[in-house]
């Protein structure tokens, strides 16, 4: 059985569902639900799921570095064989990331390779594409720019807005995410996609 620790900034919804599904004959289990805000939403969410739950306020380092090493003693207690970004707003440091390489997972709210970084529903509507969706991909020292194990697609209407675009692939992140986590705990890294 796998343990997988699941990294958030928020309120937590791509955890709670990554969460959801590690049962019966899953090949993984939460372990451990990290934020970088101890206000973060999504704490209570995991504490209430039965998941322990603790933050590293990214906010008391005066250096990456020095939080990057707090973040990292809570996870190796844990002990994970997977870690899961789920809404993590951090850039981790090429330092970190390869103390985890292959290990690590992110979901980023675009079809990479467009669009890493920040704003990505608003680019997509201002750019007129035809689609969207969302990315699962292995972390590697560059920003969103991992493999690919995953990806779900939806379409740009002409009336979308950020807001309602921004909805629809939050519906397909909670089916691609897990599917991608329960195919790679089992040693599967071919890409799936969905439409």
């Amino acid at each position: 059985m796998k343990r997988v620790a699941i990294l958030i900034s928020g309120g937590g919804s791509n955890m709670v569902k990554l969460a959801e599904s590690m049962t019966g004959d899953h090949p993984a289990r939460p372990v451990l639900v990290l934020s970088n805000d101890p206000k973060a939403g999504g704490l209570d969410k995991a504490r209430t799921m039965g998941i322990p739950a603790q933050a590293v306020d990214h906010r008391r380092f005066e250096d990456r570095p020095g939080f990057e090493t707090a973040l990292k003693d809570q996870l190796i207690a844990a002990s994970p064989d997977i870690i899961c970004l789920a809404g993590f707003m951090r850039v981790l440091t090429p330092g970190f990331v390869k103390h985890w390489q292959g290990r690590m997972l992110n979901i980023h709210p675009s079809l990479l390779p467009k669009y890493r970084g920040l704003h990505t529903h608003k680019r997509a509507i201002e750019s007129g594409d035809a689609e969207h969706g969302c990315t699962v991909h292995e972390v590697t020292a560059e920003l969103d720019d991992g493999p690919v194990l995953g990806q779900a697609r939806v379409p740009i209407m002409a009336k979308d807005t950020v807001q309602t675009l921004t909805a629809r692939v939050l519906v397909q992140e909670h089916i691609l995410y897990p599917t991608v986590l329960r195919r790679f705990a089992a040693g599967d890294r071919t890409p799936v996609f969905l439409s």
